[in-house]
């Protein structure tokens, strides 16, 4: 600024009114860093009288404008600065006079409105190039609140060059870790070496976390940070000889820091710093040494999921599958952070416990005497354990996709005993008993008696339907896979949903059970040109016939379907419909990706449910559908490892007298007896072929592929046709007026179970129950729960609670949550608030009242002071 703009100034603030009471004014001209003291000759003032402070006149001066003069106006040029008040012998005068400044120091705090005293303006000094720009002052303009003290200027500056608005000690600390541990390369360390911020950054890091070394190194911190933390849930003794990283007494702060880097949107920035401890630190070779229990509840470090599934891993390949420690070991993981970088082995490894807890409670194998007990029995129990091995096989192929060097081939080995487990055990000793018992009546009958009949479907389940009926026939879609989507319409839909199951006609292929589903009086086979086609009272039942099939009995039918139907608009494929009493819907998801490859299977069982769930949507909503009819043409049986010899038979014993045959059934002349396959009436006996079909899991030998997923048989999992019977439930209907708590599903809710209501420990524990099982109208729900302060601002870290749980035993039902409440003071006579919240922000938050009562509370940082 030039001595004219100063005169102008100062000649302008002595031309305005004196304040009340005043007779003249006296401005103090601060000038610390004598810019002007080789100027003030230049100065030449209107109204005032201009005065030089030199340090030996202070007396002079004051004596002169408090006795010797007091009528004129005064400007006191003062170059001069006090570390101390009463060294200031003009404070008095100047306590009633006015200030003015000319430097560059002056004019930014007056920009910014920060108090000016000694102690900050020798700070905007030391930050004099960050505050040179007007972007960088526009930082800290934009921020939260104005600096009042050094420790908050310097918050402010690091917050500013970490792009922040809000100068939190917290978030500084992790944006400097995201940018890398390597300083050099570190873009935000760089910025605060190049601002004269990197010094306070450090005095922050000292206080806050207790990491002090003469010469600091962002990777140090880090270790010595996320080992500080760690202790909270993993015993020091566990980290013995790690002692230089480690900081008891900022343990709260430290565990307060990675947790909320842990729930941050920036994990894959702290999945690479936590790899970078583990191996500094060499804690997977320190940590295998614990316990499954020892390390369950720590989750700072992704190595850890690879030690607990290794070792639940390694005892499963030793024979040793403990369900109860598998089971609370996945509940406590999957609660944690790097959950999902791991998922498919924990849920692999829980469908292992299912189906070990299936084998437990059928350990004395399978003996039942009678076929319709079998039936009985494997559609209302035996079915699961199919489900157990699809599941298990969706995350094994999953798990695929992502490798892992140190879990995968340890995983392939616990394919290997569920394969033992599966296909030897289960379907080894359940399709002996099936093969033993139902053998007699397939022979005699080519069916079980007192078991519905899929031939019989139209005339059981439409010819008698009073109203408009809709048909899905999904190829191959067992009845497993059926209760795992009748389960998912009853929760998802408002819905009368039943499971029912029909023996499928033999061979329990496509083109058989499609013929079973269409009306008729007799079904019957032709050879022609060597293909031996299925028939409808002499019409063909191929895929391009079925509509005429259909209407044949009654014209107001229709055959669909559904790859044409889902890409249609809506008006289009109401069109379809509209006028129709009977439509059938052909959806072919899991058996077409058996054509592509055997391992696409279960997946495509998944989609399958999916686009099954989103046809019913559209019939209902579109189409105005009430009655659907979900059904199979037939099953299949699927085993992941290769086969043997044992498994197979030769097809040597035909004596060419076949006339068709897959890998699970044969038909051939009648005067044929192969050995080694099961007799199997045929068409009911009115042609002149016989059937026949491998016992148990067996297949005939045969060129090609396809050994692993295979149909045409007479097991089970061949020959168990579903059919979920599916009524909507309009909001009008008296059904659901009657049951509106039945068919309304809602989200299972949690409550807390712990009746105390006083915390007096920084580190402590709640249990919180399920009120209701997840059924058919009650569905699992996540939900997060954390401690605030009454106007709402969070105190402890947040727990998830995913709310699963089916057992209709309330014991079985309860979660147990460790919190740690924030380093912070605490007061006795203050009312804080446990809050539980649904994760989807749904449903209303729960309150419940506590009192915070810590003897020995841990001081807020207030970092510089």
């Amino acid at each position: 600024m030039e001595t004219d703009k100063i005169v102008l100034d100062l000649n302008r603030r002595f031309a305005a009114p004196l304040p009340e009471f005043y007779e003249r004014r006296i401005i103090f001209w601060h000038d610390e860093e004598k810019e002007y003291a080789d100027k003030l000759d230049e100065i030449r003032l209107e109204n005032a009288k201009l005065v030089a402070l030199t340090g030996s006149n202070t007396f002079a001066v004051k004596k002169m404008l408090s006795v010797d003069d007091l009528t004129s106006n005064y400007v006191v040029y003062c170059p001069i600065s006090y570390e101390r008040q009463e060294d200031d012998w003009l404070l008095d005068i100047e306590l009633y006079s006015e200030s003015y400044r000319t430097d560059a120091v002056s004019n930014w705090m007056q920009e910014l409105d920060i108090l000016d005293n000694p102690s900050m303006r020798k700070l905007v000094k030391h930050y004099r190039k960050f505050f040179g720009a007007q972007a960088r002052r526009a930082k800290i303009m934009a921020q939260d609140k104005i600096p009042a003290t050094p420790a908050q200027l310097h918050m402010a500056v690091m917050a500013a060059l970490c792009g922040m608005k809000k100068a939190q000690p917290n978030e500084i600390l992790l944006n400097v870790l995201r940018g890398g541990l390597d300083k050099a390369q570190n873009p935000i360390y760089q910025s605060f070496v190049d601002y004269n911020a990197e010094e306070a950054f450090w005095a922050m890091v000292r206080q806050g976390c207790g990491y002090a070394e003469e010469e600091p190194d962002l990777g140090q911190l880090a270790i010595h940070l996320l080992l500080t933390a760690s202790t909270r849930t993993l015993r020091p003794e566990f980290l013995a000889g790690l002692e230089k990283f480690l900081s008891v007494p900022h343990q709260a702060y430290c565990y307060e820091l990675v947790s909320e880097w842990l729930h941050s949107d920036d994990l894959q920035q702290l999945y690479d710093v936590a790899r970078y401890v583990e191996d500094e630190a060499h804690l997977p070779q320190r940590l295998e040494k614990l316990t499954v229990d020892d390390l369950a509840t720590t989750e700072c470090f992704p190595c850890i999921n690879e030690i607990i599934l290794s070792k639940l891993m390694t005892e499963i390949s030793d024979h040793i599958i403990d369900v109860d420690v598998i089971t609370k070991t996945v509940e406590k993981r999957r609660t944690c952070v790097w959950y999902e970088c791991f998922r498919n082995f924990y849920e692999g490894l829980l469908q292992v416990a299912n189906m070990q807890e299936f084998f437990k409670e059928h350990s004395a194998g399978f003996h039942t005497p009678d076929a319709k007990q079998v039936w009985k029995e494997y559609a209302e129990d035996y079915y699961r354990m199919d489900t157990y091995y699809r599941l298990f096989h969706l995350s094994f192929q999953r798990s695929l996709e992502t490798s892992n060097i140190k879990l995968d081939d340890l995983f392939k080995h616990v394919v290997d005993k569920v394969e033992g487990l599966y296909s030897y055990w289960f379907l080894g000793g359940l399709g002996k008993n099936w093969s033993d018992v139902c053998a007699d009546e397939m022979a005699e009958h080519g069916r079980v008696l007192e078991i519905p009949q899929q031939s019989d479907f139209y005339n059981e389940h439409i010819r008698p339907a009073d109203s408009r009926v809709f048909v899905i026939i999904s190829d191959a879609m067992r009845y497993e896979v059926a209760a795992s989507l009748a389960d998912e319409l009853r929760r998802e839909t408002q819905s009368n949903v039943k499971l029912g199951s029909m023996q499928g006609i033999f061979p329990s292929i496509t083109k058989f059970g499609m013929a079973a589903l269409l009306p008729h009086k007799a079904l019957t086979a032709e050879l022609k040109n060597e293909v031996l086609n299925v028939l409808a009272d002499g019409q063909s039942t191929a895929s391009t016939n079925r509509d005429k099939v259909l209407k044949g009995v009654n014209p107001a039918s229709v055959a669909l379907q559904y790859k044409n139907i889902i890409g249609m608009k809506r008006a289009e494929r109401a069109a379809l419909v509209k006028g129709m009493d009977v439509v059938y819907i052909y959806h072919d998801t899991i058996d077409e990706a058996s054509h592509t490859s055997d391992t696409s299977v279960f997946p495509a069982c998944d989609r399958a449910i999916s686009e099954l769930k989103n046809m019913v949507r559209i019939i209902v909503n579109d189409f105005g559908g009430a009655n659907i009819l979900i059904t199979a043409d037939h099953g299949f049986l699927y085993t992941y490892s290769p086969l043997t010899e044992d498994d197979k038979v030769d097809k040597t014993s035909f004596h060419d007298m076949e006339v068709e045959y897959g890998r699970r059934y044969a038909i051939m002349q009648k005067k044929a007896d192969p050995q080694y396959l099961l007799p199997v009436k045929f068409m009911d006996g009115k042609t002149e072929y016989t059937g026949f079909a491998p016992r148990e899991g067996i297949r005939i030998k045969m060129n090609g592929g396809g050994l692993n997923f295979v149909h045409g048989g007479i097991s089970l999992q061949e020959m168990t046709v579903p059919v979920i019977e599916y009524h909507y439930l309009r909001n009008g209907s008296m059904e659901y007026r009657r049951n509106k708590q039945k068919y309304d599903t809602l989200p299972v809710t949690v409550r807390l179970l712990s009746s105390s209501r006083k915390i007096s420990n920084m580190i402590f524990s709640l249990d919180f129950y399920q009120k209701d099982a997840v059924s058919a109208n009650r569905e699992a729900a996540t939900y997060l729960v954390w401690f605030t302060d009454e106007y709402g601002k969070p105190i402890s870290d947040a727990q998830k609670i995913i709310a699963d749980k089916t057992s209709e035993n309330g014991a079985d039902r309860t979660f147990h949550c460790n919190f740690n409440l924030k380093s912070m003071k605490f007061s006795n006579t203050a009312t804080y608030y446990l809050v539980i919240a649904d994760e989807q922000g749904q449903q209303m938050q729960q309150r419940e009242q506590f009192q915070i009562d810590i003897a020995f509370a841990i001081d807020e940082f207030d970092f510089f002071n």
